[in-house]
């Protein structure tokens, strides 16, 4: 709840990456509140002074799942929309800014995210929802303490790259500092 609106604020990628996170959590727990709070929060937690308010982030989270209709898959509308502002932003980039730096990481990225594309069945998503998923299966993988090859590591590493220039970028656009056509 605090780690997901200072990631919000502070970067973009983490904070889609981190809610993918939670609501697998939610699913993993099957939507049970207290499971949740008993077994994934609350031994997270140095004191339990911020329980109720965990209670309160996960219930609405749980109610905005349900009535979204995302209890086996699928992403909440907020994340969704946030994915349609960093695609935008990302076409501007590449089209009406023509930010060179931009276009290099995308160039270095591109060969290997059509590699993910093909591995994966996220075939019929835009290019920055495939690498915010490849970047949520990197976590997963070191969670499961599973080992990433170096060539996945590379190819991870480029997508990293080009998405955190998106970020910076992305929350520039939301403070009004970035300007497509001085450039």
């Amino acid at each position: 709840m605090l780690i997901s609106k200072q990631k919000q604020q502070e970067n973009i990628a983490e904070y889609i990456i981190y809610m993918y996170q939670i609501e697998d959590v939610i699913r993993a727990y099957n939507f049970d509140l207290d499971k949740i709070i008993e077994n994934y929060v609350a031994p997270t937690l140095p004191d339990q002074s911020f329980i109720n308010q965990y209670k309160s982030w996960y219930s609405g989270l749980i109610s905005d799942m349900q009535s979204q209709r995302k209890q086996k898959t699928g992403h909440l509308v907020e994340l969704n929309e946030i994915l349609l502002e960093l695609a935008y932003l990302h076409n501007m980039l590449l089209t009406q800014a023509n930010d060179e730096k931009y276009q290099a990481l995308t160039d270095t990225a591109q060969p290997l995210l059509e590699e993910f594309k093909s591995k994966s069945n996220l075939k019929d998503k835009n290019n920055i929802e495939v690498m915010l998923q490849a970047m949520y299966m990197k976590l997963l993988l070191k969670l499961q303490k599973k080992e990433i090859s170096d060539e996945t590591e590379q190819a991870f590493d480029s997508m990293r790259a080009q998405l955190a220039y998106l970020t910076r970028a992305y929350h520039q656009m939301k403070r009004g500092e970035l300007n497509f056509f001085n450039n």
